[in-house]
Parts: structure tokens; C-alpha cells; sequence
């Protein structure tokens, strides 16, 4: 049993679909109403680190932790999306479905690319944010977010059917549209990310952006502003908005 007092390392991945002439779309996922964490919430793919990523993680340099985050995102979206990043060669649908089950039937990622003749690269995978929320929680997450451009020759995203019950392109502007107005629910950090993700005009654009702000952890503390109790962020790490009143915040 995880202990709700002990952040539990997870990684997260933004992908970049570019358009022309048009804000770049992102893919998100919806999470199964019936999950512990977020039922129902619209966000991207990811999940915890596995012990398996940090194996996966010492055939590479690099600071461990991260490399193991980056490994985990890139499986998770696999794993919930079916969109592979950093594999080579590039998996066409037939081999992701083949990697999903391997995965799913218990697999280590690592053992599972072995099997099926892929070697993957970290490298893609671009360090945006960190967050990890001060809030008791059934589980409290220490969330590493990534950026990452689609690839080229990528087969299209397709549901896992499990922990997810939606897959969808999106730019972040209709996303946060759709949350406003009801039709999808946006916990707190998705929300800020989606907001400064928003500004991007291309993959280029955030990428140039996110080299700009080193990563340090969001930790979200509450404060009252106006005699109104406000959930807040630091207003110095590139995000447009930095505080809501505490009781419009989905927190999970």
C-alpha cells in the first residue's frame, strides 16, 4: 500500500502535433471515471515510475531519476495511448499492439523492446515542469512533465480501454474552453499546464520556452487574496496564471 505521506515518483508526457498556420494540437487522454486518482479527468498520458524504467535507465548517462521518469512517460504513453517517442525503428500499429500486450501482460519495458527489436532514446523528451502537491491525498504524486514532438511516420493514437476511456488530439485552447464551460474536467496542475502551454505557437516555440525556466518543483500552497482563499503557484516559472480560488480548483 502506498503511503499517502510518501510522494510517489510519476512522469507525464505533452506531445506536439504542429499545424500550419495553426496553434499545435496536444494529446490527452480521459481517465476512467472508476480510477482511484482523477476519475474522469482529462490529461496527459503518464503514470508512475516502475522499477523496470530504472533498470531500463542504467544502460543510459544522466541523472537517474530523470532518465527513469523519461523511460516512464515514453511507456506510459504507449501503454495508454499507443504512441510511441524515441523508439527506433519506428513501430508501426501492428508492433505497438504487440508492445502494449506485452506490457500490459506484466512485462518490464525494457524487456518487452528487447523481444520485439526496438532500442529507445530518452533524448526526445524535453524537462518542463515539476510538480508535486502539498494537499493530503489517497496518493500524492511527484509528477515530472516532458515535452516531445510527434514523430514523423507515428501510427494514430488509439484508447487503452482500461485506466482510459478517451483518446483525442486537442489544442490546449479548446481543452481549457471545454473545462470552463463543464464539458471536461481539468484538475489544478493540467490546468496551469494547459494555460502556459497555450501561449506556444509550435513544438519549437515551447521547447525555446521551456529551456528558458529551469525545472523547479510546484508545490501549490493556499494563501487569501482578497479575503478569499486562493490555491496558488510561484509566479516566476513561465505560467500565465498563477492562483484560483480555492474553491473552483479540481485537485483530483
Amino acid at each position: 500500500m502506498d503511503d499517502a505521506h510518501t510522494p510517489i515518483p510519476a512522469a507525464t508526457l505533452v506531445i506536439f502535433r504542429d499545424r500550419d498556420g495553426a496553434a499545435p494540437d496536444l494529446l490527452m487522454v480521459e481517465r476512467a471515471k472508476a480510477m482511484a486518482f482523477a476519475g474522469g479527468a482529462t490529461v496527459f498520458p503518464g503514470g508512475r515510475v516502475d522499477p523496470g524504467d530504472h533498470a531500463l535507465a542504467a544502460r543510459f548517462g544522466g541523472e537517474p531519476e530523470d532518465i527513469a521518469a523519461r523511460i516512464a512517460a515514453i511507456r506510459e504513453t504507449i501503454e495508454e495511448a499507443g504512441v510511441p517517442i524515441g523508439l527506433t525503428p519506428m513501430p508501426d500499429a501492428d508492433a505497438v499492439t504487440r508492445l502494449r500486450a506485452a506490457l500490459h501482460a506484466g512485462a518490464t519495458f525494457g524487456a518487452a523492446l528487447d523481444a520485439h527489436g526496438f532500442t529507445i532514446d530518452p533524448a526526445p523528451l524535453v524537462p518542463f515542469a515539476r510538480w508535486v502537491p502539498t494537499h493530503p491525498a489517497r496518493r500524492v504524486f511527484d509528477t515530472r512533465f516532458y515535452l516531445a514532438a510527434l514523430p514523423g511516420g507515428a501510427p494514430e493514437p488509439t484508447v487503452d480501454a482500461t485506466e482510459n476511456t478517451h483518446v483525442f488530439w486537442a489544442g490546449a485552447g479548446r481543452v481549457l474552453d471545454d473545462a470552463a464551460s463543464g464539458r471536461r474536467h481539468v484538475i489544478f496542475p493540467t490546468r496551469r499546464n494547459l494555460e502556459r502551454l497555450a501561449r506556444y505557437a509550435s513544438f519549437a516555440h515551447a521547447h525555446a520556452d521551456a529551456l528558458a525556466y529551469p525545472v523547479r518543483t510546484v508545490s501549490p500552497w493556499t494563501e487569501e487574496r482578497g479575503g478569499v482563499p486562493h490555491l496558488c503557484i510561484p509566479d516566476d516559472l513561465g505560467y500565465p496564471v498563477t492562483a484560483e480560488p480555492l474553491a473552483d480548483a479540481k485537485r483530483g
